[in-house]
């Protein structure tokens, strides 16, 4: 709840402090006082814009500062925490504006954007306008009222994240059917494409493999006839051959090297080139039996080199590439039919998820009926009780077709009334005036109390339009709300200003050179003459002030 407020050099406001209690706090003062000059420093101090023109004539800054204490608010404190900018139970907010027109903002101290004093501000308190109840007129927002009365917060997100899951879904289907007939032609292309290379099946490494065959096949004459020779010349030529030439200087050398010694490592190098000569004319003899000569095979090797290089000239890849294609373009069509796969699956997931949406949405529509039955019953007694005897509240729910459901479910919601006798249920807009939503609205304000999470209501002559017992019956409602809920109400009706746990009077002063507003809580006696002076006016008289009396005395609700 709202502790206090420290407003200096703001408007008229030079320097106000107020601190504020729980329950109900009325607020009264002559016209043009500056009676809802608190409530302007609250909105500006939690993220309304603000400009220079805030700041009180000859300051350099206006600098409002608000506390409050969070103790018992768990959203405000796990906001706090998230943004790591908690400090205990009480949180502190404060806004400064510039004579130029610029503003900073602080909670806890660390300075914040605007963004994120407003972001606090609708878990500390919220401001009811004269034309607030305007609001009510509106489906959306009977809707939310219907919700937070029927608390059914679990059944709605689940029927939001039904509704989620079918959207997106839907979504995934029309795009895959838009690139359908793109999506065909590709996949004609490709079938064309990977049917080719599947024929010709082309594997990793077979390229260069091939090219080795090929010139090993082509010169198969060459190398059977030149390795014949060179093997008749190494040992196979019985008349000369190097294998004798070197066994006849090995032998030579091995005699002399026992005179020479020297001669010892010569010896040894001729004897193992003797060995390697025989070892390399044994290989080349194996070689020269294995040499083929194969016609046949040449020419399928020749055929497929070239078919390779067709298709990597159509693929415009390299000749190493042509496998890797292969397996990029089967991926690719493989995808493609996997969509085609995807678009009949999807029919049947969009089926399942509108299934699911429905379930939940006539889950919620069923707690919605039995909401709106119980709180038609309550906000019907409630008008009675302000001087609205004959009227009947009624809650209109109807189901929507199928496109027009949405995330909060498949109701339309109309808040309907009759306000006289005889007359049919109509639409709140074409029946009910002002004065009549002021008591609606009051009385569903009071009925949804203990459903509300902001702890502090501000009503700012949302009473303006009524009189006599319809005032009273106001003021009794909104005390009544003060039981659970800190309420501040900007009055001036002395039925609604004495219902008030404790009042605070605004008065306006000049020196003649500058003028000042100022407020302050009213003492037992003093509140009596406030109570006087707003029913009777600036001449009070004995039955005036014996009038406030009997208004303070009697039973508050």
């Amino acid at each position: 709840m709202l502790c206090h407020l420290h407003i200096s050099n703001f408007a008229i406001v030079r320097a106000l402090e107020i601190d504020w209690a729980s329950g109900m706090s009325t607020i009264t003062g002559e016209t043009g006082a500056g009676k809802s000059i608190a409530i302007d420093a609250l909105s500006l101090c939690l993220g309304e814009r603000a400009d220079a023109s805030v700041v009180r004539p000859g300051a350099d800054k206006a600098d409002i500062v608000a506390s409050f204490d969070i103790s018992k608010l768990k959203a405000a404190q796990h906001w706090l925490t998230e943004q790591d900018l908690a400090m205990g139970h009480e949180c502190i907010v404060r806004r400064v504006v510039s004579s130029e027109g610029r503003s900073r903002g602080y909670i806890n101290g660390v300075q914040v954007p605007a963004q994120q004093l407003k972001a606090l501000g609708q878990y500390l308190l919220s401001i009811h306008g004269q034309h607030a109840h305007q609001q009510l007129l509106k489906s959306d927002y009977q809707r939310q009222l219907l919700d937070a009365f029927a608390a059914n917060s679990a059944t709605l997100d689940a029927t939001r994240q039904a509704w989620r899951n079918w959207q997106q879904l839907q979504r995934e289907y029309g795009d895959l059917q838009q690139s359908q007939q793109q999506r065909d032609a590709q996949r004609q292309l490709l079938e064309y494409q990977v049917a080719e290379l599947d024929n010709f099946a082309p594997q990793e490494n077979e390229y260069p493999d091939l090219e080795a065959e090929h010139s090993r096949l082509s010169h198969g004459n060459t190398l059977l006839s030149q390795s014949q020779q060179c093997l008749q010349l190494l040992y196979d030529d019985e008349q000369q051959n190097i294998y004798q030439a070197l066994s006849v200087a090995t032998a030579q050398l091995e005699q002399l090297a026992t005179l020479d010694p020297a001669l010892n490592n010569i010896a040894q190098m001729l004897n193992d080139a003797l060995v390697q000569t025989e070892e390399a004319s044994r290989e080349l003899r194996r070689y020269a039996d294995k040499v083929e000569l194969d016609p046949e095979r040449l020419a399928q090797v020749d055929e497929r080199l070239g078919l390779w290089l067709n298709l990597s000239r159509k693929h415009q890849v390299t000749h190493e590439a042509l496998p890797a294609l292969h397996q990029q373009l089967s991926a690719q069509l493989a995808t493609l039919t996997g969509n085609d796969k995807r678009l009949v699956q999807l029919a049947a997931d969009i089926g399942q998820a509108e299934l699911d949406y429905m379930a939940q949405a006539e889950q919620l529509s069923e707690q919605r009926r039995q909401a709106a039955s119980a709180l038609s019953s309550q906000v019907s007694k409630s008008m009675h009780e302000l001087s609205m005897a004959n009227a009947r509240f009624e809650i209109q729910l109807t189901t929507m077709a199928a496109e027009q459901a949405s995330a909060t479910g498949i109701d339309a919601v109309e808040f309907q009334v009759s306000t006289n006798p005889g007359q049919p249920l109509q639409a709140m807009h074409k029946v009910a005036s002002g004065g009549e939503l002021s008591r609606i609205s009051l009385a569903i304000q009071v009925i949804l109390a203990d459903k509300v999470t902001t702890p502090t209501l501000i009503f700012d002559e949302v009473d303006v339009g009524i009189s006599g017992p319809v005032a009273a019956g106001v003021g009794r409602l909104l005390r009544q709300l003060g039981e659970s809920t800190q309420i501040i109400c900007v009055t001036h009706l002395p039925q609604v200003a004495s219902q008030g746990h404790q009042q605070l009077f605004v008065e306006k002063y000049t020196d003649g050179i500058a003028t000042e507003t100022r407020m302050r809580t009213l003492g037992d006696e003093e509140r009596i003459s406030e109570i006087a002076r707003l029913l009777a006016g600036e001449n009070i008289s004995a039955s005036a002030l014996a009038n406030a009396r009997e208004l303070l005395c009697a039973p508050a609700v």
